[in-house]
């Protein structure tokens, strides 16, 4: 679904402005997540990209970002706000002001590194017991491998 969408506002992004080619550089990426310990992380890592990549000082000034809705409180049809978000307080105002004090600290490294491992390889962002409980309901590999060959197994009976 989403390549699909991709391919149409390529192609009317390509009319609209006389122009060719792709308009982003790699594929759709995304990792299943445990909601209630990594939500709000997420949250706080796309809309502080901008930031890291010195394309705005502040993320209010980044146009494309969910950071209007969030912090500031503008009203749109395009986003419904999670349980996550709306736990960050009892009235309107008193999320907003949780959230923007959120947005003050810092992406840890760790966490930036989790992320990304996360989202490149397709495995699941959460606790040890998140990924377990995850890999038993889909039968496949939701952590990474070691690094390095596995190791031969060794016949014990020689």
């Amino acid at each position: 679904m989403m390549q699909s969408i991709g391919r149409m506002y390529v192609r009317y992004y390509n009319d609209t402005y006389q122009r060719s080619g792709t308009l982003w550089e790699g594929r759709f990426k995304s990792c299943l997540v445990q909601s209630e310990r990594y939500l709000l992380e997420l949250y706080r890592y796309i809309e502080l990209n901008p930031v890291r990549a010195d394309m705005v000082e502040d993320p209010a000034e980044y146009s494309w970002s969910s950071y209007a809705c969030n912090a500031l409180g503008i009203k749109t049809e395009m986003q419904t706000p999670h349980s996550e978000y709306l736990s960050l307080g009892k009235t309107k105002e008193e999320r907003l002001e949780n959230y923007r004090a959120l947005l003050k600290v810092p992406v840890s490294t760790e966490l930036l590194n989790d992320i990304r491992e996360s989202v490149n390889k397709g495995l699941a962002l959460g606790g040890d017991s998140f990924k377990a409980q995850i890999e038993t309901l889909t039968n496949k590999r939701v952590t990474p491998r070691k690094a390095g060959r596995p190791q031969k197994k060794t016949d014990s009976a020689s």
